[in-house]
């Protein structure tokens, strides 16, 4: 994985639209937008918050777990036109089988709220980040307005 950019999210914002989600890597910082429902999911799973029944995204990990698989990384791999590209990287190793892999096609949004989920880091490909404007002076002028949240 070195040759992959190694993200987190460092802030979640709601937008008239949907949720800003902030990914950095502490020198860069990216902004994208997703829908308000898996931006109120990231934010609760990053705070350490579990629903009093299980979200989409705890189910489906639940699910994994019960197959005896993970979720192993999800990388950013491609945006187009302003839509981003993901791929959730999935692991599975049981008494029936030896290891397998599989990697599938997702959005970011839910390739984020799985991964915080289950502490699996999340990564962009090299090309992708490089092309990406720089959006830390935003957040740092968002959080100086009290717009956005500090770092926590």
């Amino acid at each position: 994985m070195s040759d992959l950019v190694r993200v987190e999210p460092i802030a979640l914002m709601p937008t008239p639209a949907g949720c800003a989600v902030f990914l950095g890597d502490g020198k860069k910082a990216i902004v994208f937008y997703i829908d308000l429902a898996i931006g109120t999911s990231i934010n609760a799973a990053l705070a350490g918050q579990t629903p009093p029944r299980p979200l989409t995204h705890d189910l489906f990990v639940h699910t994994l777990e019960g197959f005896g698989a993970k979720v192993s990384r999800a990388v950013i791999h491609e945006v187009d036109d302003e839509i981003y590209y993901a791929r959730l990287i999935l692991e599975a190793e049981n008494e029936i089988m030896d290891r397998k892999i599989v990697e599938l096609d997702a959005r970011p949004s839910d390739c984020i709220a799985l991964a915080v989920r289950v502490g699996a880091p999340i990564y962009v490909v090299p090309e992708v980040w490089e092309g990406l404007a720089d959006r830390s002076d935003t957040l740092e002028e968002m959080r100086r307005k009290g717009m956005a949240p500090g770092n926590e």
